[in-house]
């Protein structure tokens, strides 16, 4: 069958790492062509669907097609198939744009020794490249997305240029906790944004509409649709709600071509001169599991039988309480500042780092407040004026705070497939086994610790801590890279150790999780192989 798509570049998944790739490849006049499972999103559409939901969780602006099917936040067991020990409770999206749409925003680096964790430390193994080789791109990276800073402040990890645009500017949540924790081992800083904080890229500012998660509305917000959109002014074609299912090799070992199916069920193939995996941490090793064939028994890409291990997050340990003065949630975006510098240091021998994220959303995410604030409240009897006082002092003094802790990597925390169940596609469903180490679990310990000392500084009341681990929607690992074919998937350029015109995209190369959210490193990494993949083109 001829192909009904060519490409000099053929990319699947349209999230930062692709559509950032793509359109660096696109503007140096390369072909490039898109494979994305799910539609285009209109953004009006997609607050008026987040307004109306009656479960509002971080999917719930978005289309759940049974063609594009994702996890969802509150179940995620209907889409996952659970096998281990603990739940794996972070989710995607299947969209143009992909799982941007619905980030925090959240923009750190990795400081340097996440680089070297046992070189240095003893643990979990180095990545192949150090902090400064990926420092450039890191800085590229905040430019391109156009991330809100304070440049004086390097946060551990250091700087050779300025963020693009002025910090976010701090809430009165902020800096009651800051002038609290003056003097403590705690220190306050502006967390690094991908929003805008002045008009900028043909985005305005951000207004604080507090609705990040799940959409900005107005756009002030990066999302990945920002380069979807350059990667088609420089001539990149996009096949939205179309399922790679299937890679094929040729007899050279490259891949020779791609099977997918269209969401009216006509199913094709795509071709390129180099194929880019960048569908994330958990579609991506189940394409290249279900692609298992003569030359691949164990599935594409994994002859070390990597693909689909080492998977990781950052388990969050996730506080409340209420503080003994107003502190006014519910203003501006979500987070705004947090605790960076907990983030390293020679305890890394025995417990996991972790970073700290001051929240401005009460006790949205632990209780539904303030809805669930007031229906308590008009359960006590409360009414009328004297039940909208009781509203507005109980949630003026809500507090949130979250650690996102390091996660050792472990070769039996993986994704294989669930032959039993396919999706509408035929693709079997991701079976998932997850477990915590206890390297680990000292790390979330050290992190309740932490809060204690940070309320006990606000001297909060009512103090909570959720016994259940919290996902924090960081899917990282299962392609790993590495300097040894043996245990890793690609190298340092994210090319396939076994197939040499294909590469793979996203925090599922990351070989560790280190403490940062995971997208400026993502997009750090896409624009540091941009030139191997365009090479490759050429050379191949």
């Amino acid at each position: 069958m001829a192909n009904d798509i060519t490409a000099d570049v053929l990319i699947i998944g349209t999230g930062i790492a692709g559509a950032l790739a793509g359109a660096k490849l696109a503007q140096k006049g390369l072909k490039v062509a898109f494979l994305e499972s799910g539609k285009r999103i209109d953004r009006y559409d997609a607050v008026e669907k987040f307004w109306n939901a009656k479960i509002k969780v971080p999917e719930s602006a978005y289309p759940n097609d049974p063609t594009a099917e994702h996890p969802l936040t509150h179940k995620p067991n209907d889409f996952y198939n659970q096998t281990g020990p603990e739940t794996f409770k972070s989710t995607y999206i299947k969209v143009v744009g992909g799982t941007t749409w619905h980030w925090l925003g959240t923009t750190l680096r990795n400081v340097p020794a996440d680089f070297e964790l046992n070189s240095l430390y003893g643990q979990a193994v180095d990545w192949p490249i150090k902090y400064d080789a990926l420092e450039p791109f890191y800085l590229a990276a905040e430019q391109e997305i156009g991330v809100a800073g304070d440049s004086s402040e390097d946060l551990g990890s250091p700087r050779s240029g300025d963020y693009p645009m002025e910090q976010i500017p701090v809430t009165y949540l902020d800096k009651h906790v800051g002038a609290a924790l003056d003097g403590t081992r705690f220190k306050m800083r502006s967390t690094p944004q991908g929003r805008n904080s002045a008009f900028h890229a043909n985005r305005p500012a951000c207004c604080g509409n507090a609705s990040c998660i799940p959409v900005c509305p107005i756009q002030a917000k990066y999302d990945a649709t920002v380069h979807v959109r350059l990667a088609e002014d420089a001539g990149a074609t996009v096949h939205d709600e179309t399922t790679a299912t299937r890679l094929n090799l040729g007899t050279d070992g490259r891949i020779a071509s791609v099977d997918f199916r269209r969401s009216d069920g006509s199913t094709g193939t795509a071709s390129g001169t180099v194929v880019v995996l960048a569908a994330h941490g958990i579609e991506t090793p189940r394409l290249l599991l279900n692609s298992a064939q003569e030359g691949a028994a164990n599935g594409v890409a994994n002859s070390s039988d990597q693909v689909g291990r080492n998977l990781m997050d950052h388990p969050s340990k996730l506080s409340w309480a209420t503080t003994a003065e107003p502190v006014f949630p519910f203003r501006g975006p979500l987070s705004t500042s947090g605790v960076e510098n907990l983030r390293d240091g020679d305890f890394r021998k025995e417990r996991a780092a972790f970073r700290i994220e001051i929240a401005n959303d009460g006790h949205s995410w632990p209780t539904g407040a303030p809805e669930s604030t007031a229906a308590d409240l008009a359960n006590s009897g409360l009414r009328g004026a004297e039940l909208d006082a009781a509203i507005r002092e109980a949630t003026s003094r809500q507090i949130r705070i979250s650690s996102l802790v390091e996660q050792s990597p472990d070769a039996e925390n993986r994704v294989t497939l669930d032959e039993d169940r396919r999706d509408a596609n035929g693709v079997p469903m991701p079976r998932i086994h997850y477990d915590y180490s206890d390297y680990t679990l000292a790390g979330l310990a050290a992190a309740q610790e932490a809060h204690d000392e940070i309320f006990e500084a606000l001297n909060a009341s009512d103090i909570h801590h959720s016994p259940a681990v919290e996902g924090a929607g960081h899917i990282i690992g299962t392609v790993r890279m590495g300097l040894d074919a043996q245990t890793s998937v690609v190298d340092a350029d994210l090319r396939s150790y076994d197939h040499k015109n294909l590469f793979m995209l996203g925090s599922g190369t990351f070989p560790t999780s280190a403490t940062a959210n995971p997208t400026l490193t993502i997009a750090a990494l896409s624009l540091r192989a941009v030139d191997a993949i365009a090479t490759s083109v050429k050379d191949l």
